[in-house]
């Protein structure tokens, strides 16, 4: 998206708008605080007047603390000036030294002050660093002194002839760390600073040479509330975006067509919840019917009124107990084991499996030897996962099941994924897919809210179709004939931009109904797990040696993604596209290698989309047969 904005867009200098920036505080408060690092120099022995120690004093050394409440004045430039409050720690203890009497002696010196500290303030541009100095005028407020001598008594007092008021000076450096985002008005700063107080003005007392140098390392908190200052607005003349927009029509557009499909077969049997009894939605038969069912009775045609394909297939599937009892009395050397799975527990889960059972048993009169119960509480590959919080309700749904397992090729493992063995279905598609108009928009995504379809004949009657958002739509070509024969068609594409633009491209079709069914044409289908766009191992194998195998030079392949209506809709549209991706990567490996170069493919990703799902989202099997890869092979003739 910015690639397109940059290449999108030119910016022109126009009049004060809306938007606004922030300028920096002009004036700011705070608080800091800091440590001394005092050094004395000089001389010190009359302590007060009633107190003259035998031995000078020359040399000490203290930290002391500092603080102050502060406030500074920074205008548009580098420079200001800034303003501390402070209380000042000056004290420090001397170096020992030995009294005549060969007695070490001790001298601590406390005095501090309430300083007042105006500086003038050098910013350092483009950087965070300031500079500043200034003079220092210092209150005193303490002036005690500890004194110790080996054989004396130890001495607390004040000092005499201290200097009420102090004229000194300082220089330093700070550095400025922002703590607020640019478009905050309040400022927050973080300043970590270091001065330096010479010694001159720095002498505590009217007698004697005591002198103090200082250090000041610490660091201030500093606040204050800047302006939203309108500025310049920035004019967009947007330029029309590149995109390319393509229409795919077929050359004859068959109202319906015969198919014969390869329908596979789910091995799971749903449970509703709160009951262990099969469903009434499973075709159940009497042991007297069972006795002439057979599986190829569900492969007779589909009526030709039935649109879509979900009424018949999921008709066949319901039968599944049917045909597996069937299979189980045409196979009797083959075994199964049912895996129920229930959330109470194994127990529910075998009970579930149990009836199952009980229905092969008592109805198509299999062996029980034959078949193994287990019960669980989810299946070995269920659809809820661990720290799932969406939708669980139906992923539940869908794992309160049995599913039916099997090492005998007569009852699974055909198709692979663990499938039962497929159905073939001999149907009527009406409308089938090679039958509509597909419409193409690069990036439409990105670059429109959403893009509409006008299409005018040569009558200049025009059907409007849309909105659409994808990438890829297609129209039914019997729908744009309706009555008409054949009949020419110019298309226009209007869409809307995210920029505020309307962009329209234009093309043109040419389409002629077909009204005697083609030559028939195969289908396929790959069922997929919960969430997955990777086919099994034993799905590129049938996908390998019976899909592949089954197209013809020159033959149209249409790939279509579906995934079911759990989940992001945006989600579930790219997990379908990665789903017929997928199948046609395995295909096309397949067909190089068989040396079938001259194959179409069409690859169509529908998602979740209700107006093209292959069923309903109702009942778990419906959402299990959503998740799916279908291929209709359309020959060349």
């Amino acid at each position: 998206m910015q690639k397109l904005l940059i290449a999108a867009l030119m910016v022109v200098i126009a009049g004060p708008s809306a938007m606004a920036q922030v300028t920096p505080p002009t004036w700011w408060f705070g608080v800091s605080g800091a440590g001394n690092f005092n050094w004395y120099d000089g001389t010190t022995q009359r302590l007060n007047n009633s107190l003259i120690v035998p031995t000078a004093f020359h040399k000490g050394f203290g930290v002391r603390p500092y603080a102050s409440v502060l406030a500074e004045y920074r205008p548009a430039g580098i420079w200001g000036g800034m303003l501390n409050v402070a209380y000042d720690g000056r004290g420090a203890k001397f170096d020992e030294v030995i009294a005549p009497c060969n007695c070490p002696a001790n001298l601590t010196a406390n005095a501090s002050y309430i300083a007042i500290e105006p500086s003038l303030r050098l910013a350092i541009p483009k950087t965070g660093i300031y500079l500043f100095a200034g003079p220092r005028v210092s209150f005193n407020i303490t002036n005690s002194f500890e004194y110790t001598q080996l054989k004396q008594p130890n001495t607390n007092a004040d000092l005499s002839e201290v200097k009420k008021v102090l004229v000194s000076g300082q220089v330093g450096v700070g550095y400025e760390i922002p703590l607020s985002s640019a478009s905050s008005v309040t400022k927050f700063d973080l300043s970590p600073f270091v001065s330096f107080h010479p010694y001159f003005g720095q002498e505590p007392r009217n007698i004697e040479s005591w002198s103090v140098t200082t250090v000041r390392a610490g660091i201030a908190l500093k606040f204050g509330v800047g302006k939203k200052a309108p500025i310049k607005e920035v004019a967009i003349i947007p330029v029309a975006p590149d995109v390319i927009f393509t229409v795919r029509a077929p050359k004859t557009v068959p109202l319906k067509r015969n198919v014969s499909e390869t329908l596979p077969l789910r091995n799971s049997v749903f449970f509703d919840e709160g009951s262990a009894a099969i469903p009434d939605r499973y075709i159940a038969l009497t042991a007297t019917q069972a006795v002439t069912f057979k599986e190829d009775q569900l492969q007779k045609a589909e009526s030709a009124n039935t649109v879509g394909r979900s009424s018949r297939q999921l008709n066949v599937y319901h039968n599944i107990l049917n045909i597996l009892g069937d299979r189980l009395r045409a196979n009797p050397g083959t075994t199964i084991t049912l895996n129920g799975a229930a959330a109470g527990g194994p127990v529910d889960g075998k009970i579930l499996a149990e009836n199952v059972k009980l229905y092969l048993v008592s109805n198509y009169g299999i062996d029980g030897t034959r078949i193994t119960t287990i019960g669980r509480t989810k299946p070995v590959i269920p659809s809820e996962q661990p720290g799932g919080t969406k939708e669980l309700a139906l992923l539940r749904a869908g794992d309160r099941r049995v599913d039916i397992t099997s090492n005998s090729p007569e009852l699974l493992t055909e198709v692979g994924g663990g499938m039962m063995k497929p159905v073939q279905i001999v149907a009527v598609q009406v409308d089938p897919l090679d039958s509509h108009v597909v419409f193409n928009m690069d990036k439409a995504k990105d670059v429109f809210t959403s893009w509409t379809i006008d299409m005018t004949d040569d009558r200049g009657t025009v059907q409007h179709y849309g909105p659409y958002t994808q990438n890829q739509e297609s129209i039914s070509g019997a729908a744009i004939l309706g009555n008409n024969p054949e009949g020419n068609y110019k298309v226009v594409m209007t869409g809307q931009t995210k920029g505020g633009m309307t962009l329209t491209k234009e093309s043109s079709v040419h389409l002629v109904r077909q009204d005697q069914a083609p030559e028939t044409g195969l289908r396929y289908s790959i069922l997929y797990d919960f969430d997955k766009s990777n086919s099994t191992a034993s799905y590129d194998k049938f996908l390998t040696n019976t899909v592949a195998a089954s197209i013809t030079d020159g033959a149209t392949v249409i790939i279509h993604g579906h995934t079911d209506a759990i989940g992001d809709e945006e989600h579930n549209l790219k997990l379908s596209q990665e789903r017929a991706k997928d199948v046609q990567t395995t295909l096309e490996r397949a067909l190089n290698k068989a040396g079938k170069t001259n194959v179409k493919f069409e690859i169509i990703g529908f998602g979740e989309d209700v107006a093209h799902a292959p069923f309903d989202n109702n009942l778990p099997e419906e959402r299990f047969y959503n998740r799916t890869v279908i291929i209709d092979i359309i020959p060349n003739k």
